[in-house]
């Protein structure tokens, strides 16, 4: 296994050093770690907008060596690329980011094929939510944001997410 996390750190950074050659302009050194759980394959998040840290889910990794050097890794490189050079509003999986897939040889998948089976996920709670359009459930990360008095829009019609009243059984008469 140690290896295997040698193998992606040295082509996460042979990436790095790609696109930082064609594209003229430092990217910079992320931190890597191999400390994702659940079903995700990978993350790029940036600490400060300048730092970046990059984690990959080593049980993936150690179960599909060849896919994950092939495809995971290009796939984060090239999210911190396009974070980089294009700030942190940009669309995750968009025409940048598969341009950047492109520069690595790589097909811009947006997400992987791996067998989940045995893994240990965490189930998050849902909340109905409405907007002009239609409705919309959220998990509870999205909605304790909202409570937190974060705004989300409804990308069909541009209106807020409004929360659907709970209906409680209040049992009795």
């Amino acid at each position: 296994m140690i290896e295997l996390k040698r193998r992606a750190q040295q082509r996460t950074r042979e990436l790095l050093s790609l696109a930082s050659r064609r594209l003229g302009t430092s990217i910079p050194d992320p931190s890597i770690r191999f400390d994702l759980k659940g079903t995700s394959a990978g993350q790029v998040r940036t600490l400060d907008g300048l730092a970046y840290r990059i984690r990959y889910n080593s049980l993936l990794l150690e179960r599909n060596p060849q896919d994950f050097l092939a495809a995971t890794v290009p796939h984060e490189a090239a999210h911190l690329v396009a974070f980089h050079l294009f700030g942190p509003k940009v669309r995750p999986h968009g025409r940048e980011w598969r341009a950047i897939m492109r520069l690595f040889d790589a097909e811009p998948r947006r997400c992987h094929n791996y067998d989940l089976e045995g893994l240990v996920t965490r189930r998050l709670r849902r909340y109905g939510y409405r907007c002009g359009c239609r409705y919309h459930s959220l998990t509870s990360i999205r909605h304790n944001r909202i409570r937190a008095g974060r705004t989300y829009l409804c990308r069909r019609c541009g209106h807020a997410l409004e929360p659907i009243p709970e209906i409680r059984d209040g049992g009795g008469t």
